[in-house]
């Protein structure tokens, strides 16, 4: 049977608050019966927009991090709630029952994302429900994906073979894959986010000049290359995807000519090196 899965591309998010926006806007003071009760004023983010900055001044970069329910197929907050307040449909989605999850409170904390939140005038836990009550009707996007002006935002409904095939080919991952969840919310160019970067610049001394064409390597351990780059006609370069709290490493800046620059490193999360010269 074809599920529903949603895809984020974290790097064309721009925080714009649309997604979170046109959730207030169809949710706040609208009951939804067996899908929802409306949502509260304040307080709740069915699509929370985590934010990191990486890196120091001037090679810095922000990235930003859309979390809603992840529709998990070995969701925590199922195996937890009672009276089967919380369940999983054939098409992916997970609903809380927002009758028989009254006075469920214990259901936030199941979330190991925090996606679950607690409303305390209805008395019942809530979050995302993809706008089930919207696609039943015949939509083919949820609210949030409509009003993405960037495209970060898509959802694609296939069959689980259909969509291993896709996340294979553009890349995909899950968040927190350690929680083991089985989640049907996958990121693209997640790295922008979960990972580090090593930044700098070169430049000539005696000809004043940038080194465009700078081979950068990064080495760890026994020589084994991490991560390479070629800096560019202003002589910048950018290492990504590099693990936090990973260690040492040599950084070697090799421009012909000139003598090769090593650099030792202890790698604990986004550096900028400032100009390197030869």
């Amino acid at each position: 049977m074809k599920k529903w899965n949603l895809i984020i591309d974290v790097a064309k998010c721009h925080d714009c608050n649309n997604c979170f926006l046109s959730c207030k806007d169809e949710y706040v003071g609208n009951d939804f019966p067996s899908y929802s009760v409306a949502q509260p004023n304040h307080a709740h983010r069915w699509m929370n927009i985590m934010r990191k900055e990486r890196g120091q001044y001037p090679k810095v970069d922000v990235a930003y991090l859309p979390i809603p329910c992840m529709h998990c197929d070995d969701a925590p907050c199922i195996k937890k709630s009672k009276d089967g307040a919380v369940y999983k449909r054939d098409d992916g989605i997970v609903i809380i029952d927002p009758e028989k999850a009254k006075g469920q409170k214990h259901l936030v904390n199941t979330c190991p994302y925090g996606a679950i939140w607690w409303n305390e005038e209805k008395a019942v836990p809530q979050k995302c429900t993809l706008c089930a009550h919207l696609l039943d009707e015949g939509w083919k996007e949820p609210r949030c994906v409509q009003a993405c002006p960037t495209g970060a935002l898509r959802v694609i409904k296939a069959e689980d073979r259909e969509m291993q095939k896709i996340i294979e080919s553009e890349n995909l991952e899950v968040y927190q894959p350690q929680y083991e969840t089985r989640p049907r919310v996958y990121y693209k160019n997640l790295y922008r986010y979960t990972t580090c970067f090593i930044a700098g610049s070169v430049a000539i001394r005696d000809t004043d000049e940038c080194a465009e064409g700078a081979t950068i390597s990064l080495i760890k351990g026994s020589k084994k290359t991490i991560a390479e780059a070629l800096s560019n006609n202003y002589g910048d370069f950018k290492l990504d995807g590099l693990t936090e709290q990973s260690g040492q490493y040599q950084l070697e800046i090799a421009y012909p000519g000139y003598e090769k620059q090593i650099l030792n490193i202890e790698l604990e999360g986004s550096m900028n090196l400032g100009t390197i010269f030869f």
